[in-house]
């Protein structure tokens, strides 16, 4: 590596007019290529050296800011590299050092993995170096498995077996046996249903924590605390966290030697890494939870090579967007302004970053590990959920569980990897390019009160992006006051995915459908009938709680197994989570599903998003389990898994079962002893 540097750093100078390794009076070749070779190997000392204790100074700086400024810190170390070469003959000007900084620490960023990969012996001793400094003076791992739980954000069960199929994912075929000839399986997929709100809050929530009860959707209004909850808001996560701790009466699915890395809730694991429930604190948990990019950018060469990374993946959103408009392609949404920065985020930074979190804790030996990687979901929002662009996305995560694998064979304890996701996604258009005007403005319309000329755009609640301002420091990802009516009596409309939520402010309980005929006496009938509208959930004077639909349908939620109604087009399992969902105290006064197409899988979006979840209706609801042979099967032959409370169990048993082999291996030590 000291070569290769010494070569890139002698064809930078060639190169570039403001860099150069030789004195005014000039010098012999040989001079050149010691003045090279010391120089190399100088911002290689400080970039192992002094690069670390730069980053923990800069423990403040928000980890976006920090990647920016790699560029310019490694810039200063190779113009110190320079200074303090004893031969005294290189100099830089401060931008080009910053451009030769960025070009040698890439090259050798990529020499160092050729070899890496080259060299089977060297990866393993790299490998258990980390591992060895990483657990310093802890215990002896145990013997017995540990567990990773890796979520693919967003990725529906037929939309994995169908990259299986095209091949863009050759390691999760191999794990199916269904890659190469001779491929035997070593994991077994399970498709699972999600509960009515189909989103990563209601999931991981009761993934992690065991409970999502009274989780209506992605953002609903609190008429008690007049506030609008939001699950990727940080202040709601942590509210919504200790609520599910209160609920279900344990800390979490990682409360024993957990790792919790990128997600919206800890699980209660020590370890926590980009975890939005704490994001709201400036110090303890806080930082420790933003230490994560701390972590991987202390390496520059990391740094530099997601930095580049990143302006790649702006590039080729900007050119896979500026394609489907001109092209006309339908349907769409707009993907200007910040978006290409926040998928990019997605798609390169946060991925980085998580994955190399997972890999520090299979080399510290930790039992249970839970990571959510959200890059495809951001992206099947924007391009569609069967799109060119998330082909490539998957591909990519691929390559993500393929490394994450390779580390596990090396880590001090054997692994087992269970790879599922939170809920799918559906596609279709949005309500308001088929329509012309947002479910807001129909119950407004409804309501008699007057309906702006020009339908605005509705908010994207997609996760990738309170990530983004959680690591700039701006961590409310929108506020209560967005919401809040103008005068008292006017409803609060909000949307998550194709579930709408329609709330009055000003009646301190949940209104009945009675009570809202009263008022408005237009506005469930205006709903029901929209042809964009499935149905309708409502509390009943009569009948407790009733399901509308079009033409006057109206069934009490205890007769919809023998009368699904509106309900039929949504499949089995919709009139279970409706009811479960009306038992919750903040279910919204009115609760709106989009219409949903049987035949092709398509919703309608409340939401700017042409790949939506949060409601009832096709893919969205379908994830899937990807669990290791090894373990018991989720459910019985021919069980449905359902819910994601049920998830939850299912994870605890397998946890479970490696603490009492765990146990019985331990008696077995001490009889033979």
């Amino acid at each position: 590596m000291w070569a290769v540097s010494t070569l890139t750093m002698l064809l930078l100078a060639g190169i570039l007019p403001d860099f150069r390794l030789r004195s005014a009076d000039g010098d012999s070749a040989t001079d050149i290529a010691v003045t090279a070779a010391l120089g190399a190997g100088a911002f290689g000392l400080l970039s192992a050296l002094v690069w670390p204790l730069l980053v923990r100074l800069l423990l403040l700086v928000p980890a976006l800011v920090l990647g920016l400024l790699v560029f310019f810190l490694n810039g200063a170390l190779l113009w110190l590299a320079l200074y303090v070469n004893p031969v005294e003959r290189g100099s830089a000007a401060p931008e080009t050092a910053v451009v030769v900084a960025a070009v040698m620490s890439a090259v050798a960023s990529a020499t160092g993995a050729a070899l890496a990969v080259r060299d089977d012996d060297a990866y393993r001793r790299r490998l258990y170096r980390l591992a060895d400094r990483r657990r310093g003076s802890a215990p002896p791992c145990p013997t017995t498995p540990g567990t990773v739980f890796l979520q693919l954000d967003g990725v529906g069960h037929d939309v994995l077996l169908d990259a299986v199929g095209k091949g863009l994912m050759p390691t999760v075929a191999r794990w199916l046996g269904t890659g190469t000839a001779g491929d035997r399986p070593s994991h077994r997929l399970t498709p699972w249903r999600t509960d009515w709100s189909s989103q990563t809050g209601a999931s991981q929530l009761g993934i992690l924590h065991g409970s999502n009860h009274d989780v209506p959707a992605f953002r609903w209004y609190e008429k008690a605390r007049r506030e609008v909850m939001v699950c990727n808001r940080p202040t709601s996560a942590a509210e919504l966290q200790a609520r599910a701790i209160e609920y279900s009466g344990h800390a979490g699915l990682l409360a024993h030697d957990g790792a919790s890395r990128g997600n919206l809730f800890s699980g209660g694991a020590d370890e926590q890494a980009l975890v939005l429930s704490i994001a709201t604190r400036r110090r303890g948990p806080a930082a420790r939870s933003r230490a994560g990019y701390f972590a991987y950018f202390s390496d520059p060469a990391n740094a530099v090579r997601t930095a580049l990374s990143f302006v790649a993946e702006v590039g080729r959103e900007i050119g896979q967007s500026t394609r489907a408009r001109t092209r006309g392609q339908r349907p769409r949404v707009a993907r200007g302004g910040l978006y290409p920065f926040v998928r990019a985020f997605a798609t390169v930074v946060e991925r980085d970053v998580v994955v190399a979190a997972v890999t520090g804790d299979l080399l510290a030996g930790r039992t249970a590990v839970y990571a959510d990687l959200v890059a495809y979901d951001e992206v099947a929002h924007h391009s569609g959920p069967a799109s060119r662009d998330t082909e490539k996305v998957l591909q990519r995560l691929d390559r993500a569980l393929a490394l994450i694998e390779n580390v596990a064979e090396h880590a001090p304890r054997p692994y087992r990897i269970v790879v599922l996701s939170d809920h799918g996604q559906s596609p279709g258009e949005t309500f308001r390019s088929r329509y012309g005007l947002t479910l807001g403005d129909l119950v407004r319309a409804g309501c008699g009160l007057p309906v702006p000329r020009r339908a605005r755009r509705t908010h994207s609640g997609a996760e990738a992006r309170a990530a983004v301002r959680a690591a700039l420091r701006r961590p409310v990802e929108e506020g209560a006051e967005h919401y809040r009516p103008s005068r008292g009596s006017e409803p609060v409309v909000l949307a998550s995915g194709n579930l709408g939520l329609v709330s009055f402010p000003d009646v301190p309980h949940r209104m009945t459908k009675e009570e809202i005929d009263a008022r408005h006496p237009a506005l469930l009938p205006t709903l029901a009938n929209h042809p964009g509208i499935g149905f309708l959930l409502v509390r009943s004077e009569r009948h407790g709680g009733v399901v509308l639909g079009a033409y006057g349908a109206e069934i009490p939620l205890d007769e919809l197994d023998d009368n699904p109604g509106p309900l039929a087009a949504f499949g089995p399992g919709a009139a279970d989570v409706v009811r479960r969902t009306h038992t919750f105290p903040h279910t919204a006064d009115i609760m709106v599903n989009s219409f949903h197409d049987p035949a092709d899988g398509e919703v309608l979006a409340f939401e700017e998003q042409i790949g939506s979840h949060g409601g009832l209706g096709g893919a969205q609801s379908r994830p899937f389990l990807l669990s290791p042979l090894t373990l018991s099967p989720p459910v019985a032959d021919g069980a449905e898994l359902a819910g994601a409370e049920q998830i939850h169990r299912v994870l605890r048993r397998w946890l479970t079962e490696s603490d009492e082999a765990e146990s019985t291996a331990a008696q077995d030590n001490r009889r033979a002893a």
